[in-house]
């Protein structure tokens, strides 16, 4: 008798009692993507929910690369934020009310990528500290106003004690001096941004400048 599905059942029981059940990712439904697949995408400044002012051009110098990497033309961002402020939308709440039409038509642009950033920064503990980024896209197509694809990532780097408290305790207090002078969440962006976008059942599709175009997903 193969024993594989007696431990796949025994393996789902125990998360049922500790997590409330056996998940996994959902595929998703990219129907309106391969109706209008886009070829070049607009990346908007992040709306920053969190509460680090540096979170919005921090995140943004992290997200161009990997969506050009997926195969996309992707807008230079500091063009596309000097554009937009320099025509009357000085925020990014306000960028991104931009109509998309008018994207399309003095970019040609085929979607823009929305971003909101839930969470950015670091969180300081007594002998530790985390950097954390929380982040959610959708990515819109700019004639049709049609949702083509969103998703949601987060990931954190933490630094934790060596058992020495003394040691702890300066290290801590050298670690958050440092920080207070330096983005430690900018890094754990790549982090985020690999997840998010990486290609599977969830992820971006690869765009029409990869040698993975039109292959799964």
């Amino acid at each position: 008798m193969n024993a594989r599905p007696l431990v796949q059942v025994a393996l789902c029981a125990v998360a049922s009692s500790v997590l409330g059940g056996c998940q996994t990712t959902k595929p998703y439904d990219y129907t309106n993507f391969r109706a209008h697949p886009p070829r070049s995408i607009l990346i908007l400044p992040p709306m920053n929910e969190s509460t680090a002012l540096e979170g919005t051009y921090g995140y943004l110098s992290t997200v161009t690369q990997p969506v050009a990497e997926h195969g996309y033309y992707v807008f230079p961002v500091e063009v596309v934020d000097r554009f937009l402020k320099e025509n009357g939308m000085p925020t990014a709440g306000e960028m991104h009310q931009v109509p998309l039409n008018r994207v399309a038509e003095i970019t040609g642009a085929d979607a823009v990528l929305f971003v909101t950033l839930e969470q950015y920064g670091s969180k300081y503990r007594v002998l530790n500290s985390t950097a954390i980024v929380k982040v959610r896209v959708k990515l819109v197509d700019t004639r049709t106003q049609t949702l083509l694809w969103e998703g949601r990532s987060e990931a954190e780097q933490s630094s934790s004690g060596s058992g020495n408290l003394l040691a702890d305790l300066i290290a801590a207090a050298i670690v958050q001096a440092v920080n207070s002078k330096t983005d430690p969440a900018h890094k754990v962006s790549r982090v985020a941004n690999a997840k998010l976008f990486a290609a599977g059942n969830a992820g971006l599709p690869y765009g029409p400048y990869s040698p993975q175009y039109n292959k799964e997903p």
